[in-house]
């Protein structure tokens, strides 16, 4: 396998290349994100991951500095993955300028859930998306459905935009247990990664009970609030959403054949979780 730092070098080693197909990463990889590179082999074309920690979508008081940087390991885990390609670079190559050009999603779509607790965060994720996107010029791009709503601004955006690229979404991958795998869960604790699996539990029982009890969808969701907060964790949403355009469903919807996702974020100690399970 081949690790790349640069662009150029990157466009002079892929314009040898059919068919790419792209997982991007910010690095200190998991089984989660082995698992994009082995749905990316199945399309056939080399295989490129990108190893970027994107400052454009961290906040001033996120864990932009403290997020672990693991190149050595990562290069190792995408080379028993059967990677062919690891792009890298440092940030200066991918922002030799302040990138005052940035891509603004809509606000319908990327200013509910995770953009109304991270404002500004889709416009990081698409700017550098679609930079990445430019650099690799790939046929096929994963992304895994555990970032929901992620997945779906960066499909929609790649559609308004024409790029010649098809994303396509890999299911989440949990732990035994049943919580997502992530790269925050390295932050918990003994006693916090055992708590952990509460919030997948908790969205599982508000998919179960909004198709089945006539209580309003607010109510229910508010419940499921208040049963978490009660257990020590500060829950920034619970929900259930449309798939199509993650708004509310009416309630025809809901108690329905409409394809529902839950959806939450809640932080348990210093770390803040995400999860969604589709019903």
């Amino acid at each position: 396998m081949q690790v790349i730092h640069s662009i150029a070098e990157l466009r002079r080693t892929l314009a040898r290349q059919n068919q790419t197909v792209f997982v991007p990463t910010m690095g200190n990889l998991h089984e989660g994100h082995l698992s994009l590179v082995r749905e990316a082999k199945r399309w056939g074309g080399p295989v490129v991951a990108s190893v970027f920690v994107n400052r454009l979508q961290f906040l001033p008081h996120e864990d932009f500095d403290r997020y672990p940087r693991t190149l050595a390991r990562d290069v190792e885990l995408l080379t028993g993955a059967g990677c062919n390609f690891v792009f890298a670079p440092d940030e200066a190559e991918l922002y030799p300028e302040p990138q005052v050009y940035k891509v603004a999603p809509p606000p319908a779509l990327a200013d509910i859930l995770e953009g109304e607790f991270r404002p500004g965060f889709f416009n990081g994720v698409c700017t550098v998306v679609l930079k990445l996107f430019q650099c690799v010029q790939p046929a096929v791009a994963v992304f895994g459905q555990k970032d929901y709503q992620q997945l779906k601004v960066i499909t929609e955006m790649a559609r308004q935009f024409a790029l010649p690229v098809e994303v396509v979404g890999a299911p989440t991958v949990r732990a035994d247990d049943g919580l997502a795998l992530s790269s925050r869960n390295g932050y918990l604790g003994e006693t916090e990664r055992a708590e952990a699996i509460a919030l997948p539990q908790a969205l599982r029982v508000l998919a179960d009970r909004a198709r089945e009890t006539a209580t309003t969808l607010t109510a229910l969701e508010q419940e499921a609030m208040q049963a978490l907060a009660a257990r020590g964790w500060a829950p920034d949403y619970l929900t259930l959403r449309r798939r199509s355009d993650l708004l509310p469903p009416t309630e025809e919807q809901r108690l329905g054949h409409e394809p529902l996702v839950a959806l939450g974020a809640a932080r348990l100690g210093t770390t803040r979780l995400i999860d969604n399970i589709e019903c």
